[in-house]
């Protein structure tokens, strides 16, 4: 159990809960380890079967493996993966049209003998097929990215089901590589590069019978020395364990696997072989002086399966874990290299996170009393100049009722003179009117005399 783990068991009560509690089980297993010593046993007691034990429980509980199949379109990945497990697994050929890189993941459940192994295959559909392949590598490191990330939520779950969770981390990575017979293309040295810290490289030249033999030695030849140069870090089988040394020490020689895939079945002689017929002979796929897929059997599914597991578990994992854990600002040590528990880090964590939190609403708090001044001063500024406007109005106004009142005044004037005329012209003509009337009156009486 890792540390991480062990530290959330002791916050949910199941260890006195203290500030040092891992340096404190820590010294206390030290000392254990020290005092230990050996005795004889009297008799037999049966701890000895706890190898048996392991094994039953493996074998009940059934196993999981999962395999990437990364190379372009074409290169025989499905094929090879019937041929593997020997069986036909569902699956539409992938055409070249594809706008981008799509990953497609199968899940299969296969019994051989007495074990259950639930086998996933995923496989990039598209890589390859673009004009523009700059970021095809990105969709292939984000989905392995997303299957850690899923298995880190899954273990840092108060309640965890991990013994009944469904491992969808990559194990192995099978890097098809077209037999070009000349160098690596800059497409896989610059996927293998961005993938060789997340997944265990395996690669492989498909099709290698397009090329012939001298031309294949050399090919190995160039694509181990192209890794090399360009620092990509493939895996090893690994040669620790004596039992299966010398052969994994002898087929890391042989890495790229040269391999060719076929679930047709021929006669040749008197047995029935997995081969290629073409026109000038027959490839046999299980040859090993045709090709390396015997070799990439033993050493990806009978001799190296669980390592390749636990090489996924303990480096690749464990490297995503890490990384992700810092981000999230918890940490093992103390700036004096001090053991850190999960409840110290959460504690300052928490305490970072309150600071900010304060620091964040003393922000906001100014910013609002300043846009409250501001937006006072805004208003106070129309304020002053409705005011203004309203003087203009108002003082524009009184102007023009003074023009009207002394144009009103004038036109009064200009009447009541008028009426004056009026009436002193109607005076004189009444006037005129009567003396012209008495001279009449006088004229007549002239005539009757």
């Amino acid at each position: 159990m890792g540390h991480f783990a062990l530290d959330q068991e002791l916050l949910r009560g199941d260890e006195p809960d203290s500030p040092s509690v891992c340096s404190f089980l820590a010294q206390r297993a030290l000392g254990r380890e020290k005092c230990c010593r050996t005795v004889p046993l009297a008799g037999h007691v049966g701890f000895d079967s706890l190898p048996d034990q392991l094994v039953n429980k493996s074998v009940s509980q059934g196993f999981c493996f999962n395999i990437l199949c990364v190379g372009e379109t074409g290169l025989g990945k499905s094929t090879l993966m019937d041929t593997l497990f020997n069986t036909k697994f569902e699956g539409e050929p992938a055409t070249h049209t594809q706008p981008g890189v799509q990953l497609r993941s199968n899940t299969y459940d296969l019994q051989e003998s007495n074990v259950g192994l639930k086998l996933t295959i995923v496989s990039t559909v598209g890589f390859g097929d673009q004009i523009n392949k700059e970021d095809s590598y990105k969709p292939i490191v984000e989905f392995i990215d997303a299957q850690f990330e899923a298995y880190l939520q899954e273990e840092l779950k108060i309640r965890r089901v991990l013994h009944t969770y469904h491992d969808s981390r990559i194990h192995a990575c099978l890097y098809f590589i077209a037999p070009t017979g000349h160098s690596l293309k800059s497409l896989d040295l610059v996927t293998m590069k961005k993938l060789d810290s997340k997944v265990n490289i395996i690669p492989i030249i498909a099709k290698s019978d397009a090329i012939s033999k001298s031309e294949l030695t050399k090919f190995k030849i160039k694509i181990t020395s192209e890794l090399v140069n360009n620092g990509v870090q493939i895996y090893q089988f690994p040669t620790d364990d004596e039992s299966v040394a010398e052969i994994n020490g002898t087929m890391n020689a042989h890495l790229p696997f040269a391999v060719i895939g076929s679930t047709e079945e021929l006669k040749i002689g008197n047995k029935m072989m997995k081969a290629r017929q073409y026109p000038w002979g027959t490839v046999q796929v299980e040859n090993e002086a045709h090709c390396d897929f015997v070799k990439l059997r033993e050493m990806l599914i009978r001799v190296n399966m669980e390592d390749l597991r636990e090489q996924t578990h303990s480096r690749h994992y464990e490297l995503y874990r890490r990384c992700k854990l810092e981000e999230m600002g918890f940490k093992d040590t103390d700036p004096d290299s001090k053991p850190f528990s999960l409840q110290e880090t959460y504690e300052a964590k928490r305490n970072e996170f309150l600071g900010e939190l304060q620091k964040k609403e003393e922000e906001m708090r100014q910013m609002f009393v300043q846009r409250v001044k501001e937006k006072e001063a805004e208003l106070k500024e129309a304020e002053k100049e409705l005011h203004e406007k309203f003087d203009r109005l108002k003082k524009l106004h009184q102007d023009e009722k003074k023009k009207l009142e002394d144009k009103k005044k004038s036109l009064d004037d200009e009447v009541n003179a008028f009426k004056q005329r009026k009436t002193a012209a109607e005076l004189l003509q009444s006037q005129g009117s009567q003396a012209g009337g008495s001279q009449t009156l006088k004229r007549d009486k002239e005539k009757k005399k």
